[in-house]
């Protein structure tokens, strides 16, 4: 069996269950992991603030490690909170960005500190508030807060309407930002080449750790630079038929049934 060093774990739809809550067994699970010596990474497009509770609940503010927030835009430290890594779009492309959404009616959504800020309510931007627990708040002005620059812009929406919207970014601004869904509902817009999977190896690079040590677990498209990284890249059950396909394996049980526990057992603690 494969030495596994780092366990890097998406948060929503992954290690929350449907509730947002985190079982006892999943806990007891990653507490015995990190007993054994494998370090335990927080993984989400969640802003750092929005991470907060789990990354306590879970013990790391106790200790040396890491959060990866923001999808990738965002690297800190668990235990101080320092950020140690960070990247922006650019102000032009975030904008070129924000007025192609606009032109196909689409409202957008950027993020500072333990606020979203949104264009326009609509139905989706209001999930999203429930999800995070963050305030939000509509900005008149929002094409000049957006030209101040962002970490990411995200653009809630019908599945069925982002697939051409999505298609419009890929053709006139492919090259200059990172895309792709969080959520069917979801469109996330980051800065070129930074993902997940660019975060992951920063980190297993300051802690001298290959590739092949880390253990990735997600179940989304914004997941899949980070399982594709990782030396094993493990899709939930519950999650989405793309990731399904990318990764090494597949949960048996869902995000509601303890299916990252079931990989901790069986792939890190040698139970399987």
């Amino acid at each position: 069996m494969r030495t596994i060093r780092l366990l890097a774990l998406d948060l929503d739809d992954t290690l929350l269950r449907s509730d947002l809550s985190i079982s006892y067994h999943t806990r007891n699970a990653i507490k015995r992991t990190e007993s054994a010596g494998v370090t335990a990474v927080l993984a989400s497009g969640r802003i750092p603030a929005a991470m907060e509770r789990f990354s306590r609940l879970l013990g790391m503010h106790k200790r040396p490690g890491y959060l990866i927030a923001n999808n990738g835009t965002v690297i800190l430290e668990s235990h101080t909170g320092n950020i140690i890594h960070e990247v922006r779009i650019e102000p032009e492309i975030a904008l070129a960005a924000c007025d192609l959404a606009a032109a196909e009616g689409f409202a957008v959504q950027i993020y500072e500190d333990d606020i979203m800020y949104v264009s326009r309510q609509n139905e989706y931007s209001n999930y999203d508030q429930k999800l995070t627990g963050l305030r939000q708040v509509v900005v008149e002005n929002f094409r000049a807060m957006v030209g101040q620059g962002c970490y990411k812009l995200l653009i809630p929406g019908d599945p069925m309407l982002l697939a051409p919207l999505e298609s419009i970014l890929r053709t006139y601004l492919g090259k200059d930002i990172t895309l792709f869904t969080s959520k069917p509902y979801f469109l996330e817009i980051l800065p070129p080449e930074t993902n997940k999977g660019t975060a992951l190896a920063r980190v297993a690079e300051i802690m001298g750790i290959g590739a092949d040590e880390v253990l990735a677990i997600g179940d989304s498209m914004n997941d899949e630079a980070m399982l594709r990284w990782a030396g094993l890249g493990v899709a939930m059950a519950n999650g989405d038929d793309r990731i399904k396909d990318i990764a090494d394996l597949v949960t048996d049980h869902s995000n509601d049934d303890d299916g990252v526990a079931e990989i901790i057992d069986k792939y890190i603690l040698g139970k399987g």
